[in-house]
């Protein structure tokens, strides 16, 4: 009988030793075996190496200066050596049939290169519903991921080919890393959705990176990038023409409440251009 892949499974972490644990035993306790469980601590402060210390073997540690979780994950992808590989938030939980289920799905639907499950939202302790505007979706989902990220990185399974095809985490952005990864995901590939809740996705804790201000400059910064490569259809590049003016002029409004009129003026700018200017434009922000 042909062997089951390997999965390799991929936590970044900082400072999360207080629940870090709570991740990671979660994917031991997966019933699908046939995986690796490989942690990067992204320079963490707190207690987080003598708790990975605490699980000999059965996990793998990479140790890192501190440079953000793009390339914590990045790191983590490049050491894996499984056919398929799944994230997971080190704030986050799997139920124990999520690699299990995402396995089959491929199994049975060959073509797929990525798919993702359905969760469960626990925002300071307490069950939450979804709004409709975060409804996940199955399939072509590009035009959807535009106005915010419909994907979530502890949901998601894929086929190493993929890295091969749209590339790694972009580590210019200290957020909105996974919109930015999503979307250069889904303008080209379907992003399939396993209609179970099969993770825990928990939130309202401080460090969340959702939770900094200005975002929309992040997600601005990964539409321009799409179009400036050139890679959309021209029905994707007018409507992702459309979104970007949309946030430009929202985000532009931000600054200039907070009086910072050059910022503002840069996006008031940006808003005005064609799309074949956008891709003209070079002058690109500069995050801290």
């Amino acid at each position: 009988m042909k062997k089951p892949p390997i999965v390799s499974i991929v936590i970044p972490t900082y400072n999360r030793a207080w629940t870090l644990s709570q991740a990671i035993d979660s994917v031991l306790n997966q019933t699908y075996c046939n995986r690796e469980l490989i942690v990067v601590d992204d320079g963490s402060t707190d207690h987080t190496k003598a708790l990975l210390a605490t699980y000999g073997e059965k996990i793998k540690i990479i140790l890192q200066e501190n440079r953000g979780v793009s390339a914590a994950r990045n790191r983590g992808i490049e050491m894996a050596s499984g056919e398929y590989i799944a994230l997971l938030d080190s704030d986050d939980i799997w139920l124990p049939e999520k690699i299990e289920s995402q396995i089959q799905f491929f199994k049975e639907n060959s073509h797929a290169l990525i798919c993702q499950t359905q969760e469960i939202w626990i925002r300071n302790g307490r069950r939450v519903n979804p709004k409709r505007r975060h409804q996940k979706k199955s399939g072509m989902i590009f035009e959807s991921s535009l106005s915010l990220c419909l994907v979530s990185p502890s949901a998601v399974m894929f086929h190493r080919n993929l890295i091969e095809t749209i590339g790694i985490f972009d580590e210019a952005i200290p957020a909105c890393e996974d919109y930015d990864m999503w979307l250069r995901v889904s303008c080209k590939y379907p992003v399939y959705l396993i209609n179970k809740n099969l993770i825990i996705k928990r939130g309202g804790h401080e460090d969340q990176l959702s939770r900094q201000p200005g975002l929309d400059k992040y997600r601005i910064y990964s539409i321009k990038k799409l179009l400036d490569n050139g890679i959309l259809t021209k029905e994707q590049q007018r409507i992702a023409t459309g979104m970007l003016k949309e946030k430009c002029l929202i985000y532009a409004t931000g600054c200039l409440k907070r009086k910072r009129k050059k910022e503002a003026q840069y996006y008031m700018n940006l808003a005005k251009l064609t799309e074949k200017d956008i891709r003209k434009e070079v002058e690109k922000p500069k995050f801290q």
